[in-house]
C-alpha cells in the first residue's frame, strides 16, 4: 500500500525561498492532514467505546449495584443489634446513606432504597435531591457556557448523563439553526464597510471558482461515461465517487490529492501556482481547518463531560479508551472487595471490628450532597 503524501509546495523544485502564501499553504495542508487523522481516530473509537461500555462496563455496574444493595441491607440488619454502640451506628448510618443515595441516583430499581435512606438520614431523600439537582443544574449550565457558549435554560434535564447529553445536543442544534437563520442587522453601512463586504464576496466567489475549476478538470478526465474500456470505466467510477464527495464538502485538499494521484498535475504544477490564486486556496483551507477543529472539539467536549474531565484538559481517543479500561478494572476490584466483605460480614463481630477502623469523611455542604446523592 502506497503511503499518501501531504500536498506540499517544495522549495527545492523552484530552487528559491517559498513566498508567504506558499508557506501558509504548506502550513495549512499539514494542519488539515493532522486534524483529519484526529477526526478519523475519534470516529473509529466511538463505536468501540460504546460497545465496550455496553458489553463490559454496564454489566459490571449492574453487578456492583446488586452487591452494594446486599451490603447496605446487611448493615441495616445490624443497626439495632446491641453489639453496636452509638459511634458504630453513626458509621452504619453514614455508609447506608452514601451507598443508597448513589444507587437511587443511578436508577437502581429497588423500592426499598428510599425508605432505607430516609430511615438513616436526618433529611428526606427527595428534599436533599431537589437541592442537589439545583446545584448540579447550575454547575452543568456553567460548564456548557464555558465549553459551548450556550445557555441551557431552566428546563435542563440532568436525571442521567444520557438525558443531559441529549438536552445539550438539542440546545447546540437550536443554536446552530438560530445562527443560520439570523438576519443581518438593518443599518446604513459606511462606504468602507460596503467596500470590505464587496471585497470579501469577491474573494469568496474566486475561492469557490478555484474549487469548481479543479472539479471540472477532474470530471473531464475521470467521467466513466466517456471511457470505452470496462475495467478502466470501473476504476474511474470509483475515483469519480471520491471526487464528488470531496467537491460536496468543498474539500480542496482532497481534490488536489486526487489530481496528484491520477497525475493530472505534478509537484511542479503546485510550485507554479501564482500567489494570487494561492490566496484563494488558503482561504478555503483555513475554513476547512477551522471546521475540522470545531468538529473534533465537539466530540472531545461531549466525552469530557461523560468522564467528568475539566473542559480545559486535553482528551484523546486513546486516553478515552484507557480511562474506560481503568474504570472497568476499578469496578472489578470493587466487586471483589464487596463480595469479600459480604462473606466476612456474616459475623457481626467482624463488622464491629471493621467499623472500628472506618472514619467518616469530613465534607463541606456541597461535597456531602454530592457523595450522598451520587452526583456525577
Amino acid at each position: 500500500m502506497t503511503t499518501r503524501k501531504i500536498v506540499q509546495i517544495d522549495a527545492k523544485i523552484q530552487k528559491s525561498t517559498l513566498t508567504a502564501a506558499q508557506k501558509k499553504f504548506n502550513s495549512l495542508t499539514k494542519k488539515i492532514d493532522r486534524l483529519k487523522k484526529q477526526l478519523i481516530e475519534w470516529e473509529a473509537v466511538i463505536p468501540l467505546y460504546r460497545e465496550k461500555v455496553s458489553q463490559e462496563y454496564l454489566p459490571l455496574e449492574k453487578l456492583l449495584q446488586e452487591r452494594q444493595m446486599a451490603w447496605i441491607v446487611l448493615l441495616d440488619s445490624y443497626y439495632d443489634n446491641k453489639l453496636f454502640k452509638k459511634n458504630d451506628k453513626a458509621k452504619i448510618r453514614h455508609l447506608i446513606c452514601t451507598v443508597a443515595g448513589q444507587l437511587i441516583n443511578d436508577g437502581y430499581p429497588d423500592e426499598a432504597l428510599k425508605p432505607l435512606f430516609n430511615r438513616h438520614s436526618d433529611d428526606d431523600y427527595d428534599s436533599l435531591n431537589e437541592e442537589a439537582q439545583g446545584l448540579a443544574g447550575q454547575l452543568m449550565k456553567d460548564m456548557a457556557k464555558n465549553m459551548f457558549d450556550i445557555d441551557l435554560g431552566d428546563d435542563i434535564d440532568i436525571s442521567s448523563p444520557e438525558a443531559f447529553h441529549a438536552h445539550l445536543e438539542g440546545k447546540l442544534r437550536e443554536q446552530a439553526e438560530q445562527l443560520a437563520d439570523k438576519p443581518a442587522k438593518e443599518r446604513k453601512k459606511t462606504k468602507k464597510q460596503l467596500e470590505k463586504e464587496a471585497r470579501l464576496q469577491e474573494e469568496e466567489a474566486l475561492a469557490s471558482k478555484s474549487v469548481q475549476d479543479i472539479y471540472r478538470k477532474l470530471v473531464a478526465t475521470l467521467h466513466p461515461d466517456r471511457e470505452p474500456d470496462e475495467q478502466e470505466r470501473e476504476r474511474k467510477t470509483v475515483l469519480m465517487q471520491r471526487v464528488n464527495i470531496a467537491y460536496d464538502k468543498k474539500d480542496l485538499l482532497k481534490l488536489l490529492e486526487l489530481q496528484l494521484e491520477i497525475e493530472q498535475i505534478d509537484p511542479l504544477h503546485l510550485n507554479g501556482i501564482a500567489d494570487s490564486r494561492l490566496k484563494h486556496f488558503n482561504k478555503i483551507l483555513n475554513e476547512q481547518s477551522l471546521e475540522l477543529a470545531h468538529n473534533i472539539g465537539q466530540i472531545e467536549a461531549m466525552f469530557k463531560m461523560q468522564v467528568n474531565l475539566p473542559y480545559y484538559q486535553s482528551l484523546t481517543p486513546k486516553g478515552l479508551m484507557l480511562d474506560l479500561a481503568d474504570s472497568i478494572k476499578e469496578m472489578k476490584a470493587d466487586i471483589a472487595s464487596i463480595e469479600y466483605d459480604l462473606k466476612n460480614f456474616q459475623d457481626p463481630l467482624s463488622v464491629k471490628t471493621w467499623l472500628k477502623h472506618y472514619k467518616i469523611p469530613k465534607y463541606d455542604g456541597y461535597d456531602e450532597l454530592e457523595d450522598l446523592l451520587g452526583f456525577y
